[in-house]
């Protein structure tokens, strides 16, 4: 779910696997009609945001941390016996079962993918993107004349970030792409060059003017990603504006450094809450009642795990991760899915093995 509005990860052989992530494109999927469940609403967000009437839809999380176990140490294992070339396979084993564990009104989401397309668009991403970039900070060592290597530097940096906007769409379009509810797949449609021309603005924005265009930026990517992506023929809207991200954001600049960084949690779910709240499937809407205490008290148990067990409760804390990102998370209001038509949408995975390149993460909160 991070995809939308950000959340909580964990990690595998190295790498961040976001289980709210890996799960993308898990939502506004349709629902039966029943009674409303589970704590109010935060007031602020709720009044700022009035919800639609109608019942209340959540989605559920059936893992398990010892079941995660087995697939982490088959993974491990051959990973190592392959020198590292089932690392794909083993990505999408555990994606597989992330997914496949996710339900919504008693039916499972489906993910599609497979090791082998993955390690093609891996193979190619390091091709076409990961060698010349690998390059361009290699001819500094060897270039007689200082302004080559100046130069061969500078187009290293621009190439990194035009990088990872297409990292970032790419494998949103491909995770989505491969993920299916009641047999009606999701898709993103954005256009990459849209994203990178928004991307690049957005950052360098933020940087001429110390970071106060960052709530805007936050707020036109954000706009972005979740208005491409598709249901089937349904597609979700964000409705949220900048406005309101700088009081967001503005209230952590100030209560950061008094309180040690601890408001960072508050911070948090006061962010998702509101990019939740401003996110909608037709005429339902998605709503996040987590808390910034609720967040610090799963980092704090999370952290407790991993320290008393050496690293060994990484599978328990991903399970514990995916079922708190969907404990506070519904979708409330009718949902006609009537007229909801499959439309499937072609999607290389030279995105994700970029992304894989690049380690983002796929953080797209923010």
């Amino acid at each position: 779910m991070a995809d939308l509005a950000g959340g909580t990860g964990a990690r595998w052989a190295g790498r961040p696997i976001d289980p709210t992530a890996e799960m993308a494109g898990l939502w506004g999927a349709p629902a039966k009609p029943r009674a409303p469940a589970g704590p109010a609403a935060p007031p602020a967000e709720a009044a700022a945001r009035p919800l639609p009437g109608g019942p209340e839809h959540r989605l559920t999380f059936h893992g398990t941390g010892g079941a995660l176990f087995g697939i982490y140490v088959v993974n491990a294992l051959l990973t190592l016996v392959t020198i590292y070339i089932y690392y794909c396979w083993a990505r999408v084993r555990v994606r597989r079962y992330l997914t496949s564990e996710t339900a919504f009104e008693g039916d499972r989401f489906a993910y599609h993918g497979t090791g082998k397309e993955l390690l093609i668009g891996t193979l190619k991403a390091g091709l076409l993107f990961a060698l010349p970039f690998a390059l361009l900070f290699v001819v500094p060592q060897f270039a007689l004349e200082w302004w080559v290597g100046l130069g061969a530097m500078l187009v290293a940096y621009a190439l990194f970030g035009v990088l990872i906007p297409l990292a970032i769409v790419g494998a949103r379009r491909y995770r989505l792409s491969r993920t299916s509810w009641r047999g009606i797949r999701f898709s993103f449609r954005g256009r990459a060059l849209d994203f990178v021309k928004l991307f690049l603005k957005g950052s360098l924005l933020t940087v001429v003017t110390l970071g106060l265009y960052y709530p805007v930026f936050a707020a036109h990517r954000q706009a972005f990603l979740v208005s491409h992506s598709y249901f089937g023929s349904q597609r979700f809207g964000f409705d949220g504006r900048a406005r309101d991200l700088f009081k967001i954001f503005g209230l952590a600049w100030l209560l950061w450094l008094p309180t040690l960084g601890l408001y960072g949690f508050w911070f948090q779910a006061r962010k998702q809450r509101y990019l939740w709240g401003h996110t909608a499937f037709g005429a339902a809407r998605f709503r996040s009642t987590v808390t910034g205490g609720k967040l610090l008290a799963l980092q704090l148990v999370n952290l407790l795990l991993l320290l008393l067990t050496l690293g060994l409760a990484w599978p328990w804390v991903t399970a514990r991760n995916a079922r708190f990102a969907f404990q506070y998370l519904s979708l409330v209001g009718a949902l006609d899915m009537a007229g909801i038509q499959q439309q499937a949408q072609p999607a290389s995975a030279t995105g994700e093995g970029l992304a894989g390149f690049l380690d983002t993460g796929l953080e797209l909160d923010v």
